[in-house]
């Protein structure tokens, strides 16, 4: 028995790489690619796949909203989210999207193989060194406490937005890789600042890495 799958990933040397390791295995048979999420619901329409493999960080609608209106409208699909960042925020939505898999872009070809079949056949995957992070704050019963923060006001694209910002990203660079209007994004940083409590760029950077989202900050650029 082989699943259809559907890759979806900005990058088209990723979505070359993947569907190259795919079509070696008789498991699995790609039947669609997209570059971002709206185009994944197009595909999705027209191929009704088993699995859908999906980049978190996309332009446009990003993998947690297209995962969202995945799940809602082929319940018989399975996300398998991957990703570079593995905080507990960008998991812990995925999830709640209705992710049925969260694997790291870090993560070797046989592990992103073996999200897939578990997922496939019904059950959940998370890379391991995600699991070992969530059963240690289940366990010392912290795990609520841990979903409640500073961020927790902001949307799915605030978040996106803010996680490019702080790893130094204009908002004109922002809006290109988003795929929106440069006048959005600015609205969008106007917005996250008055959501945070603080008044100017440096104090979002510090927000986002005090909240997890990004490790290594940029140098911001002020102009815009």
């Amino acid at each position: 028995m082989s699943f259809d799958i559907v890759v979806v990933d900005d990058h088209r040397v990723v979505r070359d790489g993947i569907r190259a390791i795919l079509t070696r295995d008789p498991e699995f048979r790609v039947v669609g690619e997209a570059d971002d999420g709206a185009e994944a619901l197009r595909v999705c329409q027209e191929t009704n796949p088993a699995l859908v493999l999906m980049d978190i960080s996309l332009p446009g609608v990003n993998g947690i909203e297209a995962t969202v209106q995945l799940v809602r409208h082929f319940p018989n699909t399975k996300v398998v989210i991957l990703s570079m960042y593995d905080d507990e925020r960008s998991v812990m939505g995925a999830i709640r999207a209705g992710a049925r898999g969260f694997v790291l872009k870090q993560a070797s070809f046989g592990e992103v193989l073996n999200a897939l079949r578990v997922v496939a056949r019904g059950g959940t995957y998370l890379s391991s060194s995600i699991s070992g992070r969530l059963v240690e704050r289940l366990q010392r019963g912290s795990l609520d406490a841990a979903e409640k923060g500073p961020l927790d006001s902001l949307s799915p694209r605030e978040l996106q937005v803010l996680r490019l910002v702080a790893e130094g990203k204009s908002s004109k660079e922002v809006a290109t890789i988003l795929k929106l209007e440069h006048s959005t994004i600015r609205s969008y940083r106007k917005t996250m600042m008055k959501k945070l409590g603080v008044s100017n760029l440096a104090g979002l950077i510090q927000v986002a890495v005090a909240a997890g989202i990004t490790t290594a900050p940029g140098t911001a650029k002020p102009s815009t």
